[in-house]
């Protein structure tokens, strides 16, 4: 990774099957960034899109060769991968990241970096006014909720992409060497002066979402499972009452058939307890494996993404 440049900004912007959303987003980006006195560069990482998005980023990157760079991956290897390769590769001070659907408008721009002028190291952005659906907003507080409860990362937004930091904080997310965690909560734990600030929201262009609701529940394991112990100590003593509740069940059921020598529904009683215990067992495990694989992940330092091709002016 190169050394920062002084008052130089970087807007990092993942791209996946974005052609249609991409030309407007070209059109409003570029005169924000202009418009802000400061040398930037764009860096798009092309996420193994299966439309023309390539083809819109070689085009731009031809009629802005000095401002405009492109990773190209050969496959698809998700947004934290496509943020991971850009990032490893910025050359400003102070770093964004933008969704390439333009819900969060690049003319908030400026807002974040006039906290980060101020001295925060990390702006985080959270959405005013949402225009999403209904169940994906209903989602989104549900999600923020159990990460307020299970972790110490301090978010009112967790699914807003806009977000500014500073080097030394993106330096600090790549030697972590992170595979499978959630950038902006990693940032915050490596952050000394966070901050937040609302921005404007708008409904998405074109195109749908490549966000399925499986996706932000993988999304919400990642986060909480890299940041805290919390699910396994909550499954302890769950697993704790449930196996009290079920010996004193037992205990019950042992007293009646040999005291009143009632055997009415004891072997289906026991059934029940047993299929019960069973079964959170299984989350149990279920709830290790997810802890086991991230290690895995881990220690096994594969390689983890293949850049095709880089398109950037020569310095």
């Amino acid at each position: 990774m190169s050394a920062p440049v002084a008052n130089f900004l970087s807007v990092v912007i993942p791209v996946y099957n974005e052609e249609l959303n991409l030309p407007m987003l070209f059109t409003r980006l570029y005169p924000v960034l202009d418009g802000l006195g400061r040398r930037y560069e764009v860096i798009f990482t092309n996420d193994g899109s299966q439309d023309r998005s390539i083809e819109l980023l070689r085009a731009q990157h031809a009629a802005r060769p000095d401002v405009t760079r492109v990773i190209d991956f050969n496959a698809n290897y998700g947004q934290h991968m496509a943020i991971m390769a850009a990032f490893e590769r910025v050359r400003g001070e102070v770093v964004v990241t933008l969704d390439a659907d333009l819900q969060n408008p690049p003319e908030e721009i400026p807002q974040l970096l006039a906290k980060m002028d101020a001295g925060h190291d990390y702006v985080g952005g959270y959405r005013l006014n949402r225009q999403d659906s209904f169940f994906r907003t209903y989602a989104s507080k549900v999600i923020n909720y159990v990460r307020e409860k299970t972790t110490s990362i301090e978010m009112t937004d967790q699914g807003c992409m806009l977000r500014a930091y500073s080097r030394q904080v993106i330096d600090a997310i790549v030697r972590s060497g992170a595979i499978n965690t959630f950038i902006p909560a990693l940032a915050y734990s490596f952050s000394s002066n966070p901050t937040e600030v609302g921005v404007k929201h708008e409904e998405r262009h074109a195109g749908v979402s490549n966000y399925s609701f499986y996706k932000l529940i993988r999304l919400n394991f990642d986060l909480i499972t890299g940041f805290s112990l919390a699910p396994l100590q909550y499954f302890t003593m769950f697993a704790g009452v449930c196996a009290t509740g079920s010996l004193l069940l037992v205990l019950v059921l042992a007293y009646m058939r040999i005291f009143l020598n009632d055997n009415t529904n004891g072997v289906f009683t026991l059934f029940g307890v047993l299929f019960f215990l069973i079964s959170v067992a299984m989350i149990g495990i279920g709830l290790i494996g997810e802890y086991v694989g991230r290690t895995y992940q881990v220690v096994r330092a594969r390689q983890k993404y293949f850049v095709k091709e880089i398109l950037e002016a020569k310095e």
